[in-house]
């Protein structure tokens, strides 16, 4: 199963699985823009993890070049993070945020861009599937406190970011995808807004139960986004379609605050990169920053 995953992981991220010629397309709020200021992206690596010992993490920070420690920027987190914070790849989130920070679609916002964790001196791969599948697929509070507890914190250390978990946004692709919506589901006090491209709400560490757990638990004040294609994984840990359709149905029961963009499209990022410039409107459209 893992070098399974491992192959519709990689190819999914440069867009690759069921490789056609995209219905999709990058528009002009994805492409460097003339006068648009451009923030900075930094290359970090974390190496101290209490909650996943002996795994080393590479990420990124993306400073706008409107943040001013004045004001509490907010924060938006992506899992699988190589992949959105591409300046050729299929997101280019760090473009997007530039280009809608500057024309004021969404606030001054901290990215946090971070891979899965890999054994510290591995060097053979960039990312370990078997502990992106512990990290992601995990239906708990770990990866929760691992972000709360580690990361986070160390951002802060040289930036200001918000404390109201309105103001906190994360996503991710696949069984990123899943991750950011148990972090969400777990920490609702931390982060209420959650994109999930292509997510993987399926058997493979017990993700199939979100949709009952939906339904039968009291509503949490969090704000989802889910995108997926008709061309999505079909096998025996699940339909990714299927599974996604069923999410949003448990969403609209239980009243959620949401939204879904069915394609045709099959598991990688080109659909949901090509949106992602709306996906980000629609997830801050009324977010006010405090000082």
């Amino acid at each position: 199963m893992r070098r399974v995953l491992t192959a519709f992981f990689v190819a999914a991220l440069s867009g690759g699985v069921f490789a056609q010629e995209s219905i999709y397309k990058l528009g002009p709020d994805s492409q460097r823009q003339p006068g648009v200021p451009q923030g900075k992206v930094t290359k970090l690596r974390w190496e101290h993890s209490a909650a996943y010992p002996n795994v080393e993490y590479d990420w990124w920070i993306y400073v706008p070049a409107q943040y001013d420690s004045k004001t509490p920027a907010a924060l938006m987190v992506l899992l699988d993070g190589a992949g959105y914070a591409s300046e050729t790849g299929p997101v280019r989130a760090p473009t997007v945020f530039d280009n809608l920070i500057h024309a004021g679609a969404m606030p001054v916002t901290i990215g946090v861009f971070i891979n899965a964790g890999r054994a510290i001196g591995d060097k053979t791969t960039t990312v370990s599937t078997a502990q992106r599948s512990i990290e992601y697929d995990t239906v708990s509070d770990k990866y929760a406190r691992f972000l709360l507890e580690e990361i986070i914190p160390e951002v802060r250390k040289t930036y200001r970011i918000t404390d109201n978990p309105d103001g906190r946004g994360i996503g991710g692709i696949s069984s990123g995808g899943i991750a950011a919506f148990t972090v969400a589901w777990q920490r609702p006090d931390q982060f209420r807004k959650v994109v999930s491209h292509v997510g993987s709400f399926a058997n493979i560490r017990g993700g199939q139960v979100y949709p009952d757990l939906i339904r039968n638990s009291p509503p949490k004040p969090i704000r989802v986004f889910l995108q997926d294609g008709t061309k999505d994984l079909d096998w025996k840990y699940g339909n990714w379609f299927l599974n996604n359709q069923q999410m949003a149905s448990a969403l609209a029961f239980a009243k959620y605050d949401f939204k879904t963009a069915w394609g045709e499209g099959g598991h990688n990022l080109e659909h949901g990169g090509a949106i992602f410039p709306d996906t980000m409107r629609w997830l801050w459209r009324d977010y006010v920053a405090r000082p």
